[in-house]
């Protein structure tokens, strides 16, 4: 035992360095006035309060509408992407996922400029539309151009689970819904699509977290003007130096992820248990 701690103890104290100094860093800041090298600080709860202002409180209403917008395609869309793999044999879902999860090697800014390259005014859907005899349209800059951006960044964090719940199903299951005279339609929902609920929570969750903490995206396919909880972050951080109520909105972005977090994993809990 006593081997085994002295070989994880260079891992405990550099995690502490890394994780633990920050995150009470952040909370002393959010808790605090005076400043970003607190000199003379004051605790006070004024850094949350501030979030009460109708600004800051637009900023988290267009997040959580472009989250929950997102959330929706994703479902729409990687629900069915999910069932389709699933239906395949191992060595080709496993080929299949390994093909959803490709884009996620790449780093999401070459992806987001590649998304501007495609619907930029020069890009190639306005040269399909010229070509084709249209007048070229406007993408860029608008709620279209970042909620695309964001469906196909998270859209693998809702197909990945979803499809680890389906191949999960026990196939005899399915065979006594059949042999019970249901159609397809009635073992799908009845039986494939109820016990895929946990993965489809799960996806929903993460996906809806990443879209409303994302910055890059709606930086530079909003064009600077969609200011979602993750720019205002790094704006207060880097922009503005208000490092006190930067840190405040992080603690509260923390916040709704950690409880996002327990929903998952109490949702899984009840399942297993039923």
């Amino acid at each position: 035992m006593r081997h085994f701690t002295k070989l994880i103890r260079p891992y405990l104290i550099w995690s502490v360095i890394i994780v633990i100094v920050p995150l009470l860093m952040i909370v002393l800041y959010a808790f605090t006035t005076g400043g970003n090298h607190l000199v003379n600080i004051q605790f006070t709860l004024e850094n949350f309060k501030k979030i009460g202002e109708p600004i800051y409180l637009e900023v988290l209403k267009k997040s959580f509408t472009l989250g929950f917008i997102s959330v929706l395609i994703c479902f729409v869309v990687g629900y069915p992407l999910a069932y389709l793999i699933s239906i395949f044999n191992d060595r080709v879902q496993n080929l299949l996922i390994l093909f959803v999860t490709i884009p996620m090697w790449i780093n999401t800014l070459l992806r987001t400029y590649a998304w501007i390259s495609i619907l930029s005014d020069n890009g190639l859907i306005n040269k399909l539309l010229i070509a084709m005899g249209h007048s070229p349209e406007t993408f860029m800059y608008t709620d279209l151009a970042v909620i695309l951006g964001l469906v196909s960044d998270m859209l693998p964090f809702m197909v990945i689970p979803i499809h680890t719940s389906i191949r999960k199903i026990d196939p005899s299951l399915i065979e006594a819904s059949h042999d019970l005279g249901a159609n397809k339609v009635q073992t799908f929902l009845e039986v494939i699509f109820k016990m895929s609920i946990p993965g489809v929570i799960n996806g929903v969750m993460m996906t809806f977290l990443l879209s409303i903490s994302t910055f890059v995206i709606p930086k530079l396919l909003g064009g600077g003007q969609y200011t979602l909880i993750g720019n205002l972050i790094e704006n207060q951080f880097i922009s503005v130096g208000n490092w006190n109520f930067g840190s405040a909105i992080s603690i509260i972005l923390t916040i709704i992820i950690m409880i996002g977090l327990l929903l998952m994993r109490r949702f899984d809990k009840e399942k297993e248990e039923d």
